[in-house]
């Protein structure tokens, strides 16, 4: 049975009904909008402004992860990021989320104030597992097939959908181990990282097989280019098909969607939530 409480840092957040977090990047070079917040003080603007349109969560990112991406040193993601969370973090109504596979930045960003820490990675690098586990944030664990510089060549499963569930329970068994508690857990199949667009579509199809393993899912399909696969357009015209994305997420069983346009999220969702 999925748990409906997530305890997130300062925070327990209630998922009996969908919720949506909206990302805020601090980046020159993310996919779709690189640069518009790449100076602290637009980020947090950009922040109040999303957090006024209904977001219950800000997921701040100071390195991109779009295909062919190249890593950014630590230094330079602690420079973006750190100022925006100690900014957010005495202002912000609701969960603060950084975005990050480096070790080194989720300790700073729990110091910073932030309540939740969003792995690409799933905590697999060294010594992820125990900064979390010895702070009180939640943890998003997501599946991702090779590494954002390649990832999308030629990814290749036997079957997506159930090396996927296994990944995630596996790195689920591997927190529970450290003792971070399951009520702090989400699960994210990884949609666009290192999969081609059959692998996408099927896991949207079965995503409520993942609910099977007890945890939140957090689904992040907005403006990916499998919607311009199926629907046309570049990053800025995929609106509509990332609304129908989460719209239909939510439906098979996601508790949180990640999503750049939030108003119109919420707004769908809100339809959603009343006859579900």
């Amino acid at each position: 049975m999925v748990t409906n409480l997530l305890h997130c840092g300062r925070f327990q957040l209630d998922l009996t009904y969908p919720r949506v977090m909206g990302i805020v990047n601090v980046t020159p070079d993310s996919f779709s909008d690189g640069g518009q917040y790449a100076a602290t003080d637009l980020a947090v603007a950009h922040a109040q402004q999303l957090i006024a349109e209904g977001a219950d969560i800000l997921d701040i990112g100071g390195e991109s992860t779009r295909p062919g991406a190249e890593p950014v040193s630590l230094q330079e993601e602690l420079r973006r990021v750190i100022p925006v969370i100690e900014a957010l973090s005495k202002i912000s109504t609701v969960p603060l989320s950084i975005d990050t596979y480096k070790p080194q930045v989720m300790q700073a960003a729990i110091q910073a104030g932030v309540d939740i820490v969003n792995d690409i990675r799933a905590l697999q690098e060294e010594h992820a597992l125990e900064i979390v586990a010895n702070s009180n944030v939640g943890v998003c664990l997501m599946h991702m097939q090779g590494v954002p510089q390649t990832m999308q060549i030629n990814p290749t499963y036997a079957d997506v959908l159930s090396e996927v569930q296994q990944f995630l329970a596996d790195r689920a068994v591997a927190c529970l181990a450290h003792g971070i508690n399951k009520n702090r857990i989400m699960l994210d199949p990884g949609f666009g990282f290192g999969k081609t667009k059959e692998h996408n579509i099927a896991l949207i199809q079965h995503l409520d097989r993942l609910t099977q393993l007890g945890y939140p899912l957090l689904v992040g399909l907005s403006r990916k280019s499998v919607l311009g696969k199926i629907a046309g357009g570049d990053e800025l015209q995929r609106l509509h098909a990332g609304l129908a994305a989460s719209v239909i997420s939510v439906m098979k069983g996601a508790k949180v969607v990640r999503v750049h346009d939030v108003k119109a999220t919420v707004d769908a969702l809100k339809v959603v939530a009343a006859v579900i």
